[in-house]
């Protein structure tokens, strides 16, 4: 047993690269290789395992969807997020956040995917190179180290090839738009709706595998090449993502931002450019139709794997990758946000005199400071463009001195971040523009800077018609901002194992010895994150606020060791029975020390039965960005402010609660977009938080072929680092006045908490009170043979039942559970945490060269968490049409053809009923996961989905 994760005396059991590898028999292995799902039936933790022949079934060919498809993973980021995309790929065991779980590539970690997620990025492991992937959800701190809080997942890449293999990928989604409710809305609102789609969200790969082995078979070189390309989908080619929809009970509405046509306190311009009110019901913006369901991308793989055997007791091996990945996220235009504040004079020539009567001007000096907006329409969506090139080099050797087992390594890697942001306006420049005095020569609108000689370029910004935007005015206010830097890593490392039987240290009642291992490793984390000057200032209008510039870096020293003593063998009541126990000591240059360890039993009572069961305790140091990043307020707020508007639905004193003064109750401008301020950033008082994780489990094979598993598992994290929950703090406060949490919230001189940027709750990094989750994975696996040779049948079943999903947000005042939730309150920590989802797939492996498979992906429904008892999530709905996002259930549909050992097609349709995800409004569908009214990284959202694949081998 190597601290690298293999087991000790066992035959790991691969499945084969070519077409017609067969299902490897249920073996003492770590994993199996099979065509379908396979359960690891032995090892007191559970591991789901996906083969390549999955893969295939699967069709999808991002990384993060496949795993996606497994209940245990909760949505992270990926491809269908444009508005607060980091343009990486990751994954979230368990919903406890992406930084804690761990992602391996060979058993040893990926570094960082980029400045802007600390997360490893699956964009860098192409799916056509993938042999297996593991996925451990028992915790395993102690093998692997910090990050392996709620799991880790082990992609084996296919390192010992021989021969070609040519692979070609084309995929896309055939939707009708049958949403008539939504339609109807968009209808009456005068928006337009998009026609059914044949074939759009596309996307194309070709990959090149080669290998061969040389030094009469004493090495092996293996090259993977590939490109994968993926077209854009907008949300206005989906109907029910045609608007953005708000309340309107019964039903909904087309809704959208504030930050429109122009607006002049509360009146914008009539067409004649005479002031008329500003009506949100018919003159609000919609927002939604520009923003990207599926961003453009391209992507690059390069991969090198090669062996070789100096001796009988040393094996020289080497890995590299390089991986160059470019996107684009596009969001609605940008423009002068409402509520930013202008002091209009009376002299402005740009006024009649019915703007002047209706801003209360009446004599020349008057001046009136108002809130102002107005969408860049005339300048084109913001679009953010992301590149992410990354390399990673392994070198080591392993091998055997004597009895022992031994592998040494050296480990770097490297992800250059670029992105250029364009479509917006200078903050800085606004001012000017808006401030508009005669020229004393020619009597023409020009801006006081230019006048007084501060500003010779501005040219005025004219709100008060219109049509009314000049090319040169926004020329002179475009601005874009750029963002650079780089994660680095290294590692070096080294662990012996042995088997001691040959010792004699066994026990009596058993067979054989204590299998040990111990080892040493070594690691660097570096950061550096260089804004430009306009994203540091928050220059950027509709940015979401000031990104500061984070430059760091740490290093660990960890030493660790591991056992498994078989306790008994072939006793009565024990077939076998075995402990396990690992342990690991980390020193990291912060200061912090921390202890990792845990314990495992597999009993196996009888031949049918197996029962096994483990304890972790896991520790996570807090990353580069949770201890340096500097405080900033920025789009990191509640999801609502009920105190807003002209008729608040929160009361005068639970808004003073807030710190509203009554002055200002009734008068605090609404947020249309539910989009507020907080105030972020890191804390290099973080201390590390731990995690104790609990399985216990049963394998039961009543009859032959048939194999069933339980497992529950509970993870409790305490001392979490996370950034503190601005909607439970608000909500808190608000209801109850608590001074912990009301001096969290600060008030501007408006009332508002995202006018100005003086408004805003306290969000920074913390060590909260915990975080934990518990529930029960079940599996099944089953194959028959068909009378008549007429092939086998294979059935797997893999669900999993969240029993609970708590949050303390500060220690000491109490938690609260999302299961089976959705909200503002939770989907901070995910989504949507259903109760019950499950993957059911039924394989036909006929005796035609046919393979058909059909798999039902299920998810429960979930209910908006303001409709819970618990005081820190209940709220008013805007609409009761949000109360829930009811279930779905996917179909799909593959065959894989094999013309010959060498052609290989495979096809499929996946969503075959081209169901719509469940919608809501854009007041409940919130963060960064929530887009075009609703998760579209957790449900199907482009509709039918259709692939075929071509592989060729020579």
């Amino acid at each position: 047993m190597f601290a690298g994760g293999m087991a000790l005396g066992a035959s790991v059991v691969h499945a084969q690269d070519n077409a017609a590898a067969p299902a490897a028999s249920m073996q003492r292995v770590e994993v199996t290789g099979s065509r379908i799902p396979s359960l690891n039936t032995e090892g007191s933790s559970p591991i789901t395992t996906l083969s390549a022949k999955d893969i295939k079934i699967d069709g999808v060919r991002n990384t993060e969807d496949l795993l996606n498809n497994l209940p245990q993973v909760f949505a992270s980021q990926g491809a269908a997020i444009s508005n607060g995309a980091s343009g990486t790929a990751t994954v979230d065991l368990r919903g406890m956040g992406s930084q804690r779980t761990l992602v391996l590539v060979n058993g040893k970690r990926l570094p960082s995917g980029s400045v802007l997620s600390v997360a490893a990025d699956l964009n860098q492991i192409p799916s056509e190179l993938i042999r297996r992937v593991d996925v451990l959800t028992g915790g395993a701190g102690a093998v692997y180290g910090s990050g392996a809080v709620s799991g880790v997942v082990n992609f084996i890449l296919k390192d010992n090839y021989e021969g070609v293999e040519l692979e070609a990928n084309i995929s896309g989604a055939n939707h009708k738009q049958h949403n008539d409710e939504i339609q109807g809305v968009v209808n009456k609102k005068g928006f337009p709706l998009p026609g059914n789609h044949t074939f759009d969200a596309k996307k194309y790969d070709f990959s090149l595998l080669a290998g061969s082995n040389f030094a009469d078979n004493k090495g092996n070189a293996t090259f993977f090449v590939s490109h994968r390309h993926a077209d854009a989908l907008l949300q206005s080619q989906r109907d029910f993502s045609a608007c953005s929809l708000g309340a309107s009970d019964p039903g909904f509405a087309c809704s959208g931002s504030g930050t429109s046509i122009a607006r002049v306190g509360t009146f914008t311009p009539d067409a004649n450019g005479n002031p008329r009110k500003y009506v949100s019901a018919t003159d609000a913006y919609n927002f939604g139709p520009l923003n990207f369901f599926q961003r453009p991308s391209d992507e690059y793989n390069v991969n090198s794997m090669l062996h070789y055997d100096i001796n009988e007791n040393a094996r020289l091996y080497s890995e590299f990758n390089f991986h160059n990945y470019t996107t684009d996220a596009q969001i609605a235009p940008g423009g002068i946000f409402y509520g930013q504040q202008a002091t209009i004079g009376y002299d402005n020539p740009l006024l009649n005199d019915a703007w002047r009567a209706a801003l209360g001007l009446k004599a020349p000096g008057d001046t009136t400071t108002v809130s102002v907006g107005k969408r860049n329409v005339e300048g084109g969506p913001r679009s953010t463009n992301i590149t992410d090139s990354s390399f990673r080099e392994v070198l080591g050797v392993k091998g055997m001195i004597g009895d022992w087992s031994y592998d040494v390594f050296g480990q770097f890697a490297r992800v250059n971040h670029s992105d250029r942001a364009t479509g917006y306006f200078s903050t800085r420049l606004i001012a000017n523009a808006l401030d508009v005095v005669a020229d004393p020569t020619t009597g023409k609108a020009v801006c006081r800077s230019v006048v007084n000689g501060s500003d010779p370029a501005c040219v005025p910004y004219n709100l008060f018609k219109q049509g009314g935007v000049t090319q040169a005015a926004l020329d002179y206010l475009n601005a874009t901002g750029s963002n650079g830097g780089f994660t680095q890593q290294s590692v070096f490392g080294l662990n012996f194992g042995t088997d001691l039987t040959r010792f004699g240290l066994k026990l009596p009642t058993a067979e054989s010895g204590a299998g040990v291992s111990f080892g040493y490793e070594q690691r660097m984390e570096k950061l550096s994150f260089q804004p430009d000057y306009e994203n540091q200032t928050g220059d950027l209008s509709g940015a979401g606020g000031a990104s500061p510039a984070v430059t760091g870096a740490y290093n660990v020293k960890e030493a660790f060791g591991e056992f498994k003593l078989p306790l008994l063998d072939n006793m009565p009541f024990s077939k076998h029975m075995d402990l396990s126990g690992s342990y690991r000591r980390s020193n990291y240059s912060t200061d912090a020390k921390t202890n990792t360890f845990g314990l495992g039993l597999d009993w196996q009572p009888i031949d049918q039965v197996r029962v096994r069961g483990s304890a972790q305790r896991a520790v996570r140091a807090p990353n580069i960005y949770e201890l340096y990043t500097p405080q900033a307020v920025v789009l990191a707020g509640p999801n609502d402010d009920p105190c807003g508007g002209e008729s608040p639905k929160a009361t005068q004193a639970q808004c003073a609660n807030t710190g509203l003064p009554a002055s200002l109750y009734g008068k605090v401008a609404e947020n249309s977009t539910n989009q507020y301020n907080g105030r972020t950033g890191g804390n290099p008082n973080v201390k590390p938080e731990t995690a104790n994780t609990y399985t216990i489990g049963i394998v039961i094979d009543p009859i032959k072929n048939l194999t069933i598993t339980l497992d529950a598992f509970k993870l409790k994290i305490k001392d979490a680092i996370q950034a503190v929950n601005a909607q439970s703090v608000f909500t808190q406060c608000l209801q109850t006045g608590n001074a912990l949490y009301c001096n969290m919230i600060h008030r501007d001189s408006l009332g508002s908490l995202w006018l100005l940027p003086t408004g805003y709750v306290e969000a920074g990094t913390t060590n909260i009170g915990s975080q934990g989750t518990s529930g029960l994975d079940v599996g099944a696996s089953y194959r028959t043979r068909l009378p008549q040779s007429y092939g086998n049948l294979d059935f797997t079943l893999n669900g999993t039942y969240l029993k609970s999903y708590t949050v303390e947000n500060l220690p000491g005042t109490g938690s609260y559970d999302c299961a089976g939730l959705y909200g503002p309150t939770c989907g901070i920590s995910a989504p949507a945490m259903p109760k019950w989802r499950h993957k059911l797939r039924t394989t036909w492996s006929s005796p035609y060269n046919l393979d058909l498979s059909l798999t039902w992906r299920y998810i429960d429904r979930v209910k908006n968490d303001m409709l819970d008892s618990n005081t820190q999530l209940a709220g008013e709905l805007d609409t009761q049409r949000d109360a829930y996002l009811a279930s779905r259930s996917y179909f799909d549909l593959n065959g894989v053809y094999r013309f010959s050992r060498k052609l290989a097609l495979s096809f499929g349709v996946n969503n075959l009923l081209d169901k719509d995800p469940p919608i809501a409004s854009s007041s409940s569908v919130t963060g960064t996961y929530g887009n075009g009214n609703t998760f579209p990284q957790v449900y199907d959202a482009y509709g039918r989905f259709i692939y075929a694949n071509v592989t060729y081998r020579f």
